[in-house]
């Protein structure tokens, strides 16, 4: 039986506050990738991360303690990487490359610290903002979004005693390795944790990363969180994320510019990585009119993310393209990402398997599904579609069109102009749970 440390059990007690993020790699691998490109080539550009609230029936500003919250974030402001930290990322090797990180970029994230916020609170919600240069305010936008979603859980467990929290975990403990269990009947799935962001706590999304590495062994391939790859000796997951085209795109001074605006990402990005980090995100403002316009070199990729479409319907729209491009599809790579439930993993995996490789990055659903776990009945630990986008780029409104309406971002003359030029053509509205 391990012997519990006193010592440090009491230390932690002295703690003015219990802190949600208490290390600057509680984040995801692609924030520090892009942070990288960004150090690297666009260190000028300032840009502005909002929070936006999707399911706007939950009042965060009525559930979360607006003195706590900026507790959270001025601790998460004093946090630096600490000397093992910095030996970990200079010298593991990640995607089968040693020293991914330039010597020049780690001596600069020595002294990194998170820049300054701005919060307000506006009907009912927080408004949250993140202003500065890009390459301090992108990693703000994980460690925001995890302290406000810890923030709303603690408040719903706040009048539970010690026997209701038991039960509470122990049935969303059962609820988890039943899924675990579905997964593992799936001879060669690939699944790994991407559930960071809309955690239900730290302490939480740690047990579930344990409890898929026990429960389906070689098949979890990994975490997006490069805290917890870190302590258990995981792959350290991710590539790149939407803000890229979205910052690009609101640079662009043209028409024609804003076009190339997504491939010109891959361009920069292909100069700082290769391999297995290639992987194409196409749907920052549509797969059709990514598809569409794609150069040939695209095709040469290893892969890409379908985010916010169908997983099915949006796959088999990049194996027919590939296939056009006159590539293998089973020599390729499909990434699924969104909002995935196990019975979406299992749908997807059966109508796949044999067609392409494939690969599940699991979020919310793994890492914050209490729905129905309760003692007593309540709907605050029910999980809530919140994200920090760039809305912001040197002075210029950023937008995210998205293949899935619902999840467009931006001011609303910027979007209708966004869709004029990149066109509609297979962009869906579907409910956004998470």
């Amino acid at each position: 039986m391990a012997k519990t440390d006193i010592a440090r059990r009491v230390y932690n007690h002295t703690w003015k506050l219990d802190p949600i993020v208490r290390s600057l790699l509680d984040t995801d691998f692609y924030k520090l990738l892009m942070l990288q490109m960004i150090w690297g080539m666009h260190p000028k550009v300032d840009a502005t991360f909002t929070l936006i609230n999707r399911t706007t029936s939950v009042r965060l500003a009525d559930e979360i303690d607006e003195g706590e919250l900026r507790e959270q974030l001025d601790h998460a402001r004093t946090l630096r990487f600490s000397k093992k930290e910095m030996i970990w990322l200079g010298g593991n090797t990640f995607y089968g490359r040693k020293q991914i990180f330039e010597p020049e970029f780690l001596a600069w994230l020595e002294d990194f610290r998170l820049p300054a916020y701005e919060l307000s609170r506006r009907d009912g919600q927080y408004v949250l903002s993140f202003p500065g240069p890009w390459m301090y305010t992108t990693l703000w936008e994980i460690p925001a979004l995890a302290i406000i979603n810890e923030l709303r859980s603690r408040a719903a467990m706040r009048s539970f005693g010690p026997f209701a929290l038991d039960v509470l975990y122990a049935r969303a403990k059962a609820k988890m390795w039943a899924k675990t269990e579905r997964l593992k009947a799936l001879p060669g799935i690939r699944i790994s944790d991407f559930g960071t962001r809309r955690r239900h706590s730290f302490l939480w999304q740690r047990w579930c990363v344990e409890a898929l590495k026990e429960g389906i062994g070689e098949a979890f391939t990994g975490t997006s969180n490069v805290l917890l790859a870190m302590d258990n000796d995981l792959e350290a997951l991710g590539t790149n994320a939407h803000e890229l085209p979205m910052v690009f795109a609101a640079l662009a001074n043209s028409e024609a510019e804003l076009r190339q605006a997504p491939y010109k990402v891959l361009q920069d990005w292909q100069r700082y990585y290769g391999g297995n980090l290639l992987i194409v995100l196409p749907d920052a403002f549509g797969t059709d009119s990514f598809l569409r316009d794609a150069p040939d070199w695209v095709a040469d990729w290893t892969g890409f993310r379908p985010d916010s479409a169908p997983p099915i319907e949006g796959g088999e729209k990049i194996i027919d393209w590939w296939r056009k491009k006159g590539k293998d599809p089973k020599q390729k790579l499909l990434i699924f990402s969104d909002g995935l439930e196990v019975e979406t993993i299992e749908d997807t995996y059966k109508h796949f398997r044999g067609k392409v490789r494939m690969s599940f990055g699991w979020g919310t659903n793994l890492t914050n599904d209490f729905e129905g776990c309760a003692p007593t009945e309540t709907d605050s630990l029910d999980a809530i579609s919140l994200v920090c986008k760039v809305t912001e780029a040197n002075g210029r409104p950023a937008v995210k069109l998205s293949d899935n309406p619902a999840k467009a971002t931006g001011d609303e003359r910027e979007i209708k102009r966004y869709l004029r030029i990149f066109g509609e053509k297979g962009r869906v509205e579907q409910l956004v749970k998470v």
